[in-house]
Parts: C-alpha cells; structure tokens; sequence
C-alpha cells in the first residue's frame, strides 16, 4: 500500500462520505482525513469507516479534521463541499456562492497541501474546475474535474438494460461539460469490444442519449436529493489512479489549451491519469455533428466563466 494521505473537503455530505468510504476500504492510502464545516458529523463518520475498515482487515486509518491543518502533505485533496440550489435561488446566486466555497477551500489546501492533485465534485462541475484552477495557480494537471467517469457509468447501465447482457463488459464514452450538455460518444462504445451501433439501432441509441442526460435528474425525482453513491466511486477511482499512478484513461474536466480547438476553457475530455495528475489529454476526431455537440457543452461552460469574469471574480483583491 502507498504511503500516502488523501483529504476529502465536504465529508459530511452523502458524495464526500462515499468518496472517503471507497478510499478507505481499498486500503489505497495509509489516511483519510474527512473535512467538514460540523467536525462532530465528520468525527462520527470517521469512527464508522473505521470499524467497517477493521471488518474488512483495511489498514486505512480515517481521522476527521480538527482545523485545515490536519490536510497537511496530503497527495490528494477531494473537494465535494457546496451548496445544492435552493427555491428562489437563480442561477447565478448558486455559482457566486460555490465559487467562494471552493476558493476558500483552495485557499488552505494552497497552504497546507500546496503539492496536492485537486479533484473537483462541486457544481457547476466545469466551471467550479476552472474557479479551482485560476485561485489555485497550480499547473492544470494538478487540477482535475469529475465528470465523465460518472456519466459514463451512467450510460453503461442504460446500454445494459437496453441489451439485457453484457454487464461488466461494457464501456461507454462520455465527453464534454457535465451536465445538460453532456456528449456522450456511441460510436466510441463497446460491449466486449463489439460496437455497440451493430448492437442497437439508431432510435435506441437515441434513447440512451437522452437517458443518459437526464440521469442526474432521474434520482434527484426518486430521492428528492442528488446521487452519491455513483459520484462517490466515480471520484474514488480518480484517486486510484492517481495514487497508483495507472496511466488509465478517463475522460475529466481539464483545462484546455488549443485540444480539440479551444483555449483557456474547461471540459471533458479523455485524459491519462496517474501520479501527477492529468499526464495526456487524448484528442479524439470527432465528426461534425460531435464537433457541434461539444461546441455547445463548451460555450455553456464559458458562459459561467464570463459571468465569474464580468463581474472580476479573478482579478486580485488585495
């Protein structure tokens, strides 16, 4: 097992005890450290993953923390903290106030993880990504957004309930911002390596688009609040790769510098990760109809951007 320590900020919340919880019970690092605003909640969660650790004979150790202090020389900080939208709250209101919670989370992990892979879970996903960025000055491999794992995943079990066969040898590509824009890729999908556009005809493929899409908001109907468990082991594998520095490719929100065309915008894209992050963004060739897809998932990432621009949300205060 590496030695090493991975930080979750927002661990009270369903998404971060389940990232942490994942962690943890793969023995991936020596400690967990759960961060969050009530430090009791965090503590309890802390003493209930470690004796399902001690269950499982996992050699994870999982602390809450007493200060931001407690993060220090983490390899990975994971942030989930962030605010669902409320009644009566616009759109705007919601990503002025997650941008000052992941600036402020930035902040500390600056000065106590300044080495530390950010992997970003707060909405909006993309444009939270970039907020982590441009506040953290780190180099963008060291600042990744969770996305397509979990669409993906999300589209691999509408295939499968679409066939009725080949769970656990399916995989599906989704790219672009997460969230109404989301591109997901069929013809870069596969059951047991067979495409799977021999497999279903187009109005099939149509439907598990659309599915796919509104996967997120499927559960939020069911469950009257957000998915977790999905997001949480989506991120968890993030920090597998990380930590065991695989080289897996997996399609996150990165920044992009002239890849796939544009410039100074994050979006998902397939990305190599391993120990220093993001270490390869690999370019697909996209038709055009996916090239207009993508067009569009960009453009309402940099429509946040520039609402965090207009009203100098960057610039520096002091």
């Amino acid at each position: 097992m590496a030695s090493s320590k991975v930080s979750v900020v927002g661990a009270g919340g369903n998404v971060g005890s389940i990232v942490a919880f994942s962690i943890a019970m793969q023995g991936l690092c020596h400690e967990v450290i759960l961060v969050d605003r009530d430090v009791n909640r965090a503590k309890g969660k802390a003493l209930d993953m470690n004796q399902a650790a001690a269950a499982l004979r996992s050699h994870s150790i999982v602390r809450a923390a007493e200060s931001y202090e407690d993060i220090k020389d983490s390899r990975v900080v994971v942030i989930t903290a962030g605010f669902p939208r409320k009644p009566g709250m616009s759109r705007d209101d919601l990503l002025f106030k997650n941008a000052d919670i992941v600036s402020e989370i930035v902040e500390e992990v600056k000065k106590y993880a300044p080495d530390a892979v950010l992997i970003i879970v707060t909405n909006p996903l993309d444009t939270m990504t970039y907020v982590a960025l441009k506040k953290s000055g780190f180099p963008k491999n060291r600042v990744i957004g969770m996305a397509g794992i979990l669409d993906g995943a999300r589209m691999t079990h509408f295939i499968h309930e679409k066939l009725g066969f080949g769970a656990g040898q399916i995989r599906a590509t989704v790219i672009g911002g997460h969230g109404d824009y989301m591109v997901p890729l069929p013809r870069y999908s596969t059951v047991a390596g067979i495409p799977i556009t021999d497999l279903l005809t187009p109005q099939e493929l149509a439907e598990i688009v659309e599915l796919t899409k509104n996967g997120g908001a499927q559960i939020v109907k069911l469950l009257g609040t957000s998915a977790y468990f999905a997001p949480g082991r989506a991120t968890a594998i993030m920090v597998e790769a990380i930590l065991k520095d695989s080289k897996k490719i997996y399609p996150c929100s990165t920044l992009l510098e002239g890849e796939y065309g544009y410039e100074d915008i994050t979006n998902g894209v397939p990305v190599m990760l391993g120990s220093n992050g993001v270490e390869k963004i690999i370019d697909l060739q996209l038709t055009p109809k996916e090239k207009e897809m993508f067009h569009r998932s960009v453009e309402s990432v940099r429509e946040l951007i520039d609402t965090l621009k207009n009203n100098n949300y960057f610039e520096d205060k002091r």
